[in-house]
């Protein structure tokens, strides 16, 4: 198996006292690199913010290796799910890692995403790709099974802020191929209901835009009455909580 390009590994390296004082640049970003996105059926629920509350529809669990971004280079994983707040629809990222200390930071003083710090290694075999996240002993494996075609998906992420729900537009552009994707999870992670083989795409010459994000009308003031959490741990890890 030949390792592939992967984020500079002084972002994984970088002392947890230095995240305070880093900074990210403001929305909106536009990314490009490669994607998989695996399509999976409903599993147990998901611990979505405050006031949000579930749709049916299946979760998407993506692997992403951005060779230029805004905070340059870096790699993330992440599981979201269609949800809805107040009147706004659209998906709702319940776990992300990512890792760069700037694209953690970026997204979550940004868009309110729920990163976190981790190892991961991306991987080519072939036409697969395959992200592992080492905390989690997680395999993303990607295999193509369809010829490549142009592929447009706009979307929208609708997340739990500091200050209060937020949305953003986002757009994804590239050259698709359908995949079949399989997760490898171990049987007592809370993401095990992702493990198995699943319908999915591979996303090459991919470009991200990500939207500026903006405040959801008419949740944040109770929002921030019931808001008490502190934030989340900067890493994964067993009997900690995820």
């Amino acid at each position: 198996m030949r390792p592939a390009p992967s984020a500079s590994a002084a972002d994984t390296a970088s002392p947890v006292s230095s995240l305070w004082h880093v900074s990210a640049p403001p929305g909106p970003w536009t990314l490009s690199g490669e994607c998989l996105v695996g399509v999976v059926r409903p599993g147990s629920a998901a611990a979505l913010p405050t006031g949000f509350h579930g749709l049916p529809g299946p979760r998407m669990i993506v692997g992403a290796r951005y060779d230029q971004s805004p905070v340059g280079p870096y790699l993330e994983l992440a599981v979201c799910e269609p949800a809805r707040v107040g009147g706004r629809i659209g998906m709702c990222v319940t776990t992300m890692v990512v890792n760069s200390v700037e694209a953690r930071r970026g997204g979550r003083s940004n868009w309110g995403m729920p990163k976190e710090l981790g190892a991961l290694d991306w991987s080519t075999d072939g036409d697969t790709r395959v992200l592992h996240w080492a905390e989690r002993d997680l395999t993303l494996r990607a295999t193509p099974i369809g010829p490549p075609l142009p592929a447009l998906v706009p979307f929208r992420t609708i997340q739990g802020g500091l200050d209060g729900p937020l949305a953003a537009a986002a757009k994804l552009r590239g050259r698709g191929r359908l995949a079949r994707v399989e997760a490898d999870v171990d049987a007592d992670d809370p993401l095990a209901w992702a493990s198995g083989g699943h319908v999915g795409v591979i996303v090459s010459s991919a470009r991200l835009v990500m939207g500026e994000a903006c405040p959801t009308p008419g949740l944040r003031a109770a929002l921030n009455r019931t808001r008490s959490a502190a934030e989340p741990a900067l890493a994964w890890a067993p009997n900690q909580g995820d």
